[in-house]
């Protein structure tokens, strides 16, 4: 399949089989004076999902706590001095 050329007027005047070709997977060049000012291209279709539930289910393991920080919070800045962050 090629792409298909066609200026302002032609393509305004045969938009439903231009629309039909790239409906079939082809391209339409749009020009205005022979200067190409536009394309038309089908859409990418989208690919079905198919992720299995449950697929990654044992293969992580969690060492520690997930809700404790992993650093002491003595050694955070932002709670070092006055309590504003960015002050010295």
């Amino acid at each position: 399949m090629g792409m298909k050329i066609a200026n302002i007027a032609e393509f305004k005047n045969s938009l439903s089989s231009y629309l039909a070709a790239v409906a079939l997977g082809e391209e339409v060049e749009i020009r205005k004076r022979n200067i190409p000012i536009a394309r038309v291209v089908p859409v990418q279709k989208q690919r079905k999902n198919e992720t299995v539930l449950g697929c990654g289910r044992g293969s992580v393991r969690i060492n520690g706590d997930l809700t404790e920080p992993l650093m002491p919070e003595s050694d955070w800045e932002m709670l070092q001095g006055d309590g504003h962050a960015g002050s010295s």
